[in-house]
């Protein structure tokens, strides 16, 4: 799917880990993929106002506050699977009372849907038990998402541990998932890869950079999306054989736009998370936003 002008400039912003780029390398990447320039200049001054990018002292452009959870959730595609743990039958809760409408309502939503949490009944979303870092770095991950920020608990709702379900109750919520779905996306996803890889060495450099960033994008939303199921309920193969062939695709993705960010002086190389720190780098792009 072509990007537009906003999406565009937040996927490329997102493959910084804190890291700048200028107005003159946003314009020419908007132009490899069609868009002009006048979109891609309307589109940074509303992002700005929206606190999603700002200026760095040296007028280039980063990702703001507003989209620092996102941008970390992005950050770390490489390493989904390890952040699983064994699974003691327990399950965490949100409780999200139905407050609200709009864009934050729908970005409440999408927090909860992004860290595997499905909605058993109206206001209890369930996932199970098992993150590292257990129900305080869950809930502490929801409401950076649903904020943006480190707000308080209470722009989320509740979050707690249940277990000891009645097996009525727990069969309804491992349910919840469509376990067939996801093995099927995923493996899709791994075969899109595959098909890519053997194409993008007889592309044109601007068809690489293009064919490289729309594929990986496709598949770091699947990533990052994934609800990361224990093996009792989501047979866990696929998506290690995912994220594997993720880390090639991403080495292709890196020397097809290698050029293009070192003729803008944006380096490509692993960035430290402060962008005004010298040591230089980039992560792949995806095209993940939450409004």
């Amino acid at each position: 799917m072509q990007p537009s002008g906003r999406s565009l400039i937040l996927d490329l912003l997102s493959t910084l880990r804190g890291g700048t780029m200028p107005v003159r390398a946003l314009v020419e990447a908007g132009a490899i993929f069609g868009i002009e320039e006048n979109n891609i200049r309307v589109s940074l001054a509303r992002l700005i106002a929206s606190d999603r990018i700002e200026r760095d002292e040296r007028g280039r452009y980063r990702l703001g506050q507003a989209v620092a959870a996102i941008s970390r959730q992005l950050r770390n595609w490489r390493h989904l699977d390890a952040r699983m743990r064994p699974w003691d039958g327990h399950w965490l809760v949100a409780h999200t009372p139905r407050v609200g409408r709009g864009p934050a309502r729908r970005r409440r939503e999408r927090s909860l849907e992004l860290l595997g949490f499905r909605e058993l009944e109206s206001g209890f979303s369930f996932r199970p038990d098992n993150l590292l870092g257990g129900v305080n770095d869950v809930r502490n991950e929801l409401v950076g998402l649903v904020s943006g920020t480190a707000a308080e608990p209470n722009v989320l709702g509740r979050v707690f541990r249940v277990r000891d379900l009645d097996a009525a109750s727990e069969r309804e919520v491992r349910s919840l998932w469509d376990t067939d779905s996801i093995t099927n996306e995923v493996r899709e996803a791994s075969l899109a890869l595959h098909d890519s890889e053997s194409r993008i060495n007889t592309l044109s450099n601007d068809e690489a950079m293009i064919e490289s960033f729309l594929v990986g994008g496709r598949i770091l939303r699947i990533l990052v999306r994934h609800p990361l199921l224990p093996a009792e309920i989501l047979t866990p193969a696929p998506l290690t054989q995912l994220i594997s062939g993720m880390q090639h695709y991403d080495q292709l993705g890196r020397m097809a736009w290698a050029a293009f960010l070192a003729r803008h002086e944006v380096p490509h190389r692993a960035l430290p998370l402060d962008s005004r720190q010298p040591t230089p780098g980039l992560i792949p792009a995806t095209q993940l936003a939450l409004p």
